[in-house]
């Protein structure tokens, strides 16, 4: 278990997700099922995500968090609206190309009452390489900075050359 914590919500017409600690890849498998069953299933004014009591947070995460950007755009239209004020996690959403797949805002969000928490779970070895292989390849496509920093470790998990 990691000291880290995602939560979610419905609220008024806007999807929610807060991270919280330190958000790991313990959370890819509940983080990706959310996204998937949720813009299969609900259509939304906007989507938030709130990273603002973030401690850090992994790649894989990010790379999941990139994705419901790009499926909220593709299936809804909308650009999300992601909040951090911790300077050290803007420089990672600076450095990854956030602002290309985010409206970045440095206020907190609403409605922090109306949180459930995402559980943590077991997972087997594949899903977890499955969903970080994913995470990374998502986070490639933003920009040659991560196509470089992604190249090895997307390779290695691919089993091949790219």
């Amino acid at each position: 278990m990691s000291d880290g914590k995602i939560q979610c919500a419905e609220y008024d017409d806007v999807f929610i997700l807060k991270c919280s600690g330190d958000v790991r890849l313990t959370f890819c498998s509940a983080l990706n099922e959310t996204i998937e069953k949720i813009l299969k299933t609900h259509s939304f004014k906007n989507v938030l995500i709130d990273l603002t009591e973030v401690v850090s947070i992994d790649s894989t995460t990010l790379g999941l968090l990139a994705k419901l950007s790009i499926l909220s755009q593709r299936k809804l239209g909308l650009l999300p609206t992601l909040v951090s004020t911790n300077p050290d996690v803007n420089r990672v959403l600076d450095s990854m190309g956030f602002n290309q797949v985010f409206n970045v805002v440095h206020t907190p969000g609403p409605c922090p009452e109306c949180l459930d928490d995402l559980p943590e779970q077991e997972q087997s070895e594949a899903v977890v390489k499955e969903r970080v292989l994913e995470a990374h390849q998502i986070l490639m496509s933003l920009n040659e900075s991560n196509r470089n920093e992604f190249r090895d470790l997307v390779s290695a998990l691919q089993g091949v050359a790219l």
